[in-house]
């Protein structure tokens, strides 16, 4: 699959969110390429101190692509990977825009409590523009950084699933300091010792739907 990180809202977690289904996946023995679509390079940076830490055994490929050559690289890729992961900045950009015209998957983490919702019309109608052209890519937005329990969630839940273009995955991952530990290292939170078990349930819960669809997906395709 082609699964792009995305939406229009800065800090909601679209890098980390990238940089663990890169490890995941190629743990899971895939051939993976993580590209960094974001000015902010994080993803990149992610991977050379995960080089640095593993001499030079990150597990995947990742590379830095911007612009429209983000498309024509990414169709021309997907023929060397099993998987291409992308991550992109938080803004309606040409890159962003290029990766979604060829991507299977758009996945946009959405924080409770915050302008996260309100951009929710945006994310859709950016998805429907793009679909036009790409009738196969799939949005699904799922919460993030959710609280361990109150009304937040269920109501930023509920907003999700009004939404049209966009399928509400109920797969949260919570508020924890794991994620942030485990990036900081160079790691997938589920590498991380000693290991916060809540966080890997999370993350792991969130892989396994998502390449659980993925079969439905190629049928749709079809």
């Amino acid at each position: 699959m082609i699964i792009v990180a995305g939406g229009i809202k800065g800090g909601s977690g679209k890098t980390t969110i990238a940089t663990n289904l890169a490890v995941m996946r190629a743990r899971d023995k895939a051939d993976v390429l993580l590209i960094d679509a974001d000015d902010q390079e994080t993803s990149f940076d992610f991977t050379v101190l995960r080089n640095e830490r593993t001499d030079n055994q990150a597990g995947y490929t990742c590379i830095k692509l911007t612009g429209a050559a983000l498309r024509t690289e990414t169709l021309r890729l997907s023929e060397k990977y099993d998987d291409i992961v992308i991550d992109t900045g938080g803004r309606d950009t040409t890159s962003q825009r290029a990766a979604l015209s060829v991507a299977d998957v758009l996945l946009v983490p959405f924080v409770p409590r915050s302008f996260d919702v309100w951009t929710l019309e945006k994310v859709a109608g950016v998805v429907s523009e793009i679909q036009t052209v790409n009738d196969k890519l799939v949005a699904y937005a799922f919460l993030n950084r959710a609280d361990a329990r109150g009304k937040d969630n269920e109501e930023a839940a509920g907003v999700i699933r009004e939404t049209p273009a966009l399928a509400f995955l109920d797969t949260p991952l919570g508020t924890r300091k794991a994620f942030a530990n485990a990036g900081a290292l160079g790691l997938a939170v589920c590498e991380l010792t000693p290991e916060d078990a809540k966080a890997a349930a999370e993350i792991t819960t969130l892989y396994q739907r998502l390449f659980d669809l993925a079969p439905t997906l190629s049928a749709v395709a079809e």
